[in-house]
Parts: structure tokens; C-alpha cells; sequence
């Protein structure tokens, strides 16, 4: 399969897949009250992901694995302090701008139990399935290309799943939050998302990318915790 068609396939079906998991979100329901209808987007993503990677195996080239504990602590611990840095800075910016900090739409509806299971497990687990685990593995024909930043070597297919990552979150506008809000979203996920292609490059390992995914949603367990001991 030459590059160009790589790309474009993977960019078509990257797009295929989240469009079908929101709109099978929006046509089925559980009915189960404890259920959050993120599950239905992220078990229809994380089964459509896990079918097209199974398709284009030799493509892809997937692989996950449990590394050594050694390897994990500092993607755990960068993970944490960008998630914090990022929000602290973009909370800043906001009240400078006066701007209405905003709750996450998702995390105010739902429980800290529920955030800790469909956000912190399962949504880094569908959402990194196909962002890195799909998506940057197929583009890896143009990984000679890209920037450095510190010394370090971002490739072009760690920035563009992660410039895809953060717009998907775009779909939060549908849901009735603010621009500011919004983009604040798009541009934490888009550096977490660097942060998690790194290391899913460097390690050729999808469990890399998960534990910097959950690592920066660890502030949405916490943020759904104090809500929950701070009723409005």
C-alpha cells in the first residue's frame, strides 16, 4: 500500500469510526441509569477500532503489552504534571480573558465511581485505540517527518492523531458547553495527545498511550470528587 493511500485511508476511517460512535450513542439508549451514554460511544468505538486493526493487521502493525513498571513511572508522572500545568495556565488565561470556567458536561452529570470507570479506564482505553493504536500506527510511513521540541522528536503522525484528537472534542458544542470552554478542551487533549503518541512511538506499544491518557484524565476524577462533596 503506498503512503498517500495510508494516509488517506486512515484519516477516512479515523473520521468513519467517531462520527458512527456518536451517532449510535445518539440512537441507542441502555436504559440503565448507572450506564452514561459515553459508554455506548466509546464500546462502539472501541469495537469498530479493534475491527479495522484486525483488517489491516500488516498495515498497522498494532501492539499492546504490559511493559515493566520502571517504564511506566514517567509517562504516569508527565501525564499528571502537563494535565495540571496545561489547566492551571488555561484557567489563567480564561478569568484574564473573563471567561466562565465551566464543568465538563459529562463529568456533572455523573458520579466519581462513574467518571473512575467510563472516563478514566474505558474512555482512554476506546479513545487511544483509535488514536494511536489505529490512526498513528498507519501513518507511520511519515514518521521521518516533524518537529523537535526540547530536544525531543515529535513526528508528524504523533502530531496529526494528535491535532485529530483534540478536534474531535469539537462535539462538545453540540452538547451546549462555551467556545472558550471548548477550545480550552481542544487544546488540552491535543498536548496530552502528543505526550501519549510520543510515547506510543518510542515503545511501539498501545498501553503507553493509555497510561497517558488516564494519567491526564486523573484531574477529572478528582474535579468529579470534590464536585460531588461541594454540591452546587
Amino acid at each position: 500500500m503506498s503512503t498517500n493511500r495510508r494516509i488517506y485511508i486512515g484519516l477516512a476511517i479515523t473520521a468513519i469510526v467517531f462520527l458512527l460512535s456518536i451517532l449510535v450513542a445518539r440512537w441507542y439508549d441502555t436504559g440503565i441509569d448507572f450506564i452514561p451514554n459515553s459508554f455506548v460511544t466509546h464500546t462502539t468505538m472501541l469495537i469498530l477500532s479493534i475491527l479495522v486493526i484486525i483488517l489491516l493487521g500488516p498495515q498497522v502493525n498494532y501492539v499492546i503489552k504490559w511493559p515493566s513498571l520502571r517504564k511506566t513511572l514517567m509517562p504516569i508522572l508527565l501525564g499528571i504534571v502537563v494535565s495540571i500545568a496545561i489547566n492551571i495556565i488555561l484557567t489563567v488565561i480564561t478569568n484574564a480573558i473573563g471567561g466562565k470556567v465551566e464543568a465538563h458536561p459529562v463529568l456533572a452529570k455523573i458520579s466519581p465511581l462513574q467518571t473512575f470507570l467510563f472516563v478514566f479506564i474505558y474512555a482512554s482505553i476506546a479513545e487511544e485505540m483509535l488514536f494511536r493504536g489505529f490512526l498513528q500506527n498507519i501513518l507511520k510511513p511519515l514518521a521521518s517527518k516533524g518537529i523537535s521540541i526540547s530536544g525531543r522528536k515529535i513526528s508528524l503522525p504523533v502530531i496529526i492523531s494528535a491535532v485529530l484528537f483534540g478536534l474531535s472534542h469539537l462535539i462538545l458544542l453540540t452538547a451546549g458547553s462555551g467556545a472558550i470552554f471548548v477550545a480550552r478542551i481542544v487544546i488540552f487533549t491535543m498536548t496530552l495527545g502528543v505526550l501519549a503518541g510520543y510515547y506510543q512511538e518510542k515503545y511501539n506499544n498501545n498501553v503507553f498511550a493509555i497510561i497517558v491518557h488516564m494519567s491526564g484524565n486523573l484531574m477529572g476524577v478528582v474535579g468529579s470528587l470534590l464536585m460531588s462533596l461541594n454540591p452546587q
